[in-house]
């Protein structure tokens, strides 16, 4: 990789420092455990990169990989999924203001004996992969409405000076309360105090996302490439 940008390969340089005592692999690939999610990472597109993440995947295995390049997927790999993927940053902290929805709910940390709720509100909205241990990345938040989840959003790639706002999904029940704002503010708050920057990626197509970011102070930095390859091997 030619890059000098860390954003450029945001995951490969986040399981290559801050997120290095997770990563699984070594100096051509490296992923994320299973039970965390299928994000993963190759030092370049030489074919001993990709192999050395033919081992990582196992027999059928999937993983998920972000490029600023042009993917040059050798023979061996079936497509998943590809596309188009916008990276967004914020420069500056939103205004300060009061962290909650239009409904009166207050984000709270989440925590471990949340997980199960985590995962499920995760599978039913598909905000992208989340797993058991998942929460291990970084802070996250929800919103409980009636003893419910309805609502949550945290982190996940980690690397110096940047973290990424990930899992932002809301209970089809109960959009249109405000409930993601309150919670991107919330872990923003907590990125800026951390004295890092929020990034974050979203598909282009997601217009009504991008516009909620955008009035938050986020800004497309690039278009990178989404890769969701299944080892056919």
């Amino acid at each position: 990789m030619t890059s000098t940008h860390p954003l450029d390969y945001p995951i490969w340089n986040a399981l290559c420092t801050g997120h290095a005592k997770l990563a699984l692999g070594g100096g051509l690939a490296r992923r994320y455990p299973p039970e965390i999610g299928p994000l993963s990472g190759i030092a370049d597109q030489s074919q001993a990169s990709y192999d050395a993440l033919r081992l990582l995947a196992g027999p059928q295995g999937q993983v998920v990989l972000f490029f600023c390049d042009e993917p040059r997927i050798p023979p061996g790999w079936t497509a998943m999924r590809e596309g188009g993927l916008c990276q967004m940053v914020c420069d500056a902290p939103p205004a300060e203001q009061h962290v909650q929805a239009s409904s009166g709910h207050l984000p709270r940390r989440l925590g471990r004996d949340d997980v199960p709720e985590m995962v499920a509100l995760a599978t039913l909205t598909e905000p992208g992969p989340f797993r058991e241990r998942t929460i291990e990345l970084g802070v996250f938040s929800g919103i409980f409405s009636d003893g419910r989840l309805m609502a949550m959003a945290g982190q996940r790639l980690c690397l110096p000076h940047f973290i990424e706002v990930s899992a932002v999904c809301t209970h089809p029940d109960a959009r249109g309360r405000g409930y993601a704002r309150a919670l991107v503010r919330d872990v923003m708050r907590d990125i800026f105090a951390r004295h890092a920057q929020p990034f974050l990626h979203v598909l282009p197509e997601n217009v009504s996302a991008i516009g909620l970011y955008e009035s938050l102070g986020f800004r497309t930095r690039k278009v990178l490439q989404l890769e969701v390859l299944k080892n056919a091997a």
